[in-house]
């Protein structure tokens, strides 16, 4: 009975369509498609999404999304925000192995093991299950050490709900393991040194073909649109006061009135 009620909201709520992919990005193709904000649209079921196959960076914070099934074409996504939906299952995530920063703030996430399918994802440096400032969280995060579980599950995490991780996943824990390691882990250890191995690995001060990533690009072009626009407001504002300022001057001084 829950499978149906979810597909009646579905089916009430927007569907992602290819009309309104090309309405919102103004391009063609969805291929072509690198970056996408649909914010609060009110959509309910991600429709042709999976035809974007290159897109990168992807904002659906806001909506009524509950089934995730499309993303798991989206094998270059990146960055993707479902803050303030109604996803409890995250298995489609599982193959988009080139994410490295998942928002769930906000859904209904209620256990860790709803979160075992990302940990075979080799980029993940950021996920997010909690937001204090929006007052958003999920069920999960009513445990008081689900932080700390996280950690443990995704040892390669750099930022849990926004905040650098500082326990057994941060770089600075590693780095005292390693001279602890070295060090012969006390005064009375017998174990012979180990060769010195180098800071960083070989070919790592090589000089690499500048890339200038296609996110970038997109923000570029979106900024300045956006500096435009700000630039044509301000030019109205200035003629709007010009003509404020030439009717005032124009009328009797209020004061020379006899009542």
């Amino acid at each position: 009975e829950e499978e149906e009620e979810e597909e009646e909201e579905e089916e009430e709520g927007v569907r992602i369509t290819p009309q309104l992919l090309k309405a919102s990005t103004g391009e063609f193709a969805l291929e072509s498609i690198l970056l996408l904000r649909l914010r609060g649209r009110g959509i309910a079921h991600l429709g042709c999404l999976a035809d974007c196959a290159n897109l990168e960076w992807l904002d659906l914070s806001g909506n009524a999304i509950a089934q995730l099934g499309p993303l798991a074409a989206l094998r270059s996504l990146t960055v993707l925000n479902l803050a303030r939906n109604r996803v409890a299952s995250l298995e489609p995530l599982a193959s988009c192995h080139s994410l490295q920063s998942i928002n769930l703030a906000g859904n209904l996430v209620s256990s860790l093991q709803r979160l075992r399918c990302l940990a075979g994802l080799p980029r993940l440096e950021s996920l997010r299950l909690r937001d204090p400032l929006a007052r958003l969280a999920n069920p999960l995060c009513a445990a008081p050490a689900y932080r700390a579980a996280l950690a443990d599950m995704f040892p390669g995490l750099k930022a849990i709900d926004g905040e650098r991780v500082s326990g057994r996943g941060s770089e600075l824990y590693q780095l005292c393991r390693d001279l602890d390691g070295s060090l012969g882990r006390g005064a009375g250890a017998t174990e012979p040194p180990r060769a010195a191995q180098p800071w960083v690995e070989a070919g790592f001060w090589e000089p690499r073909p500048p890339r200038r990533s296609s996110i970038m690009e997109e923000a570029y072009k979106q900024f300045g649109e956006v500096l435009r626009e700000c630039r044509e407001l301000s030019r109205r504002a200035d003629d709007t006061i010009a003509q404020a300022e030439r009717a005032l001057s124009g009328r009797p001084d209020p004061s020379s009135y006899v009542f």
